[in-house]
């Protein structure tokens, strides 16, 4: 039995979901990411077999399988198999605590779990603060971390905004992302100018008017000046 149906087996018997948008890392023990990696890439010369690409005589296809394996778990998936980026909070409890409204803006990189193509994008995060706060850094890492997984734009939003809220303890938040799909570039309906935005708001950011104009007043400024 290979490292994957160990791993598959141990989230069956504590009934942990393991979709393309689920994190696993906390049945994954130290070593197991190196033997999934090497599952992977048997599993990955076979595709390349499949696709009668000579993996042993041509040069530009000779490791690929490898490439592939590590690219998958160390980069564009690793957000499944990485527990949560350390996002060590501060008290915002004196008095002159902050209580107005901060937004982020993280750039991301995705998959789209329906095809395996690249997704590109920003998501835009914004709370207003509550008794404590994280770093800025920490809005990109979560959000990052949240994005490296196989998923849907719809879900990844959704998924953002919940750790988010977790990490800062926000009643009020919100998370916009705008991103452009390689589903709908480099295949299908080959829409090279296709951008997808999705919304998740929270709290005052969906109940309040002025809250959330405020909120898309902030991403237009950003959008504004953000680098080209």
């Amino acid at each position: 039995m290979n490292k994957a149906q160990q791993i598959k087996n141990k989230l069956d018997e504590a009934g942990i979901r393991y979709w393309a948008g689920d994190n696993i890392s906390e049945v994954l023990e130290e070593g197991d990411k190196e033997e999934l990696i090497n599952n992977a890439t048997t599993a990955f010369q076979g595709v390349l077999d499949a696709l009668v690409i000579d993996r042993y005589n041509d040069p530009n296809s000779k490791g690929t399988a490898k490439r592939l394996a590590k690219m998958y778990f160390n980069e564009i998936m690793a957000g499944r198999y990485d527990a949560m980026p350390n996002a060590t909070a501060f008290p915002n409890d004196s008095d002159d605590r902050y209580d107005g409204m901060l937004v982020v803006r993280s750039e991301l990189r995705s998959m789209c779990s329906h095809h395996h193509q690249p997704v590109a994008g920003v998501a835009y995060i914004g709370i207003i603060a509550s008794d404590k706060l994280i770093g800025l850094s920490k809005y990109t890492r979560i959000a990052q971390w949240c994005a490296r997984r196989g998923t849907l734009q719809e879900e990844l939003a959704n998924d953002v905004a919940r750790e988010i809220q977790k990490a800062t303890s926000a009643e009020h938040l919100g998370v916009y992302i705008q991103a452009t799909h390689g589903c709908c570039e480099n295949r299908g309906i080959m829409a090279h100018s296709s951008l997808t935005q999705t919304t998740v708001l929270k709290g005052a950011f969906k109940d309040d008017v002025g809250t959330k104009k405020e909120f898309f007043d902030n991403i237009k400024l950003q959008q504004e000046f953000a680098p080209r």
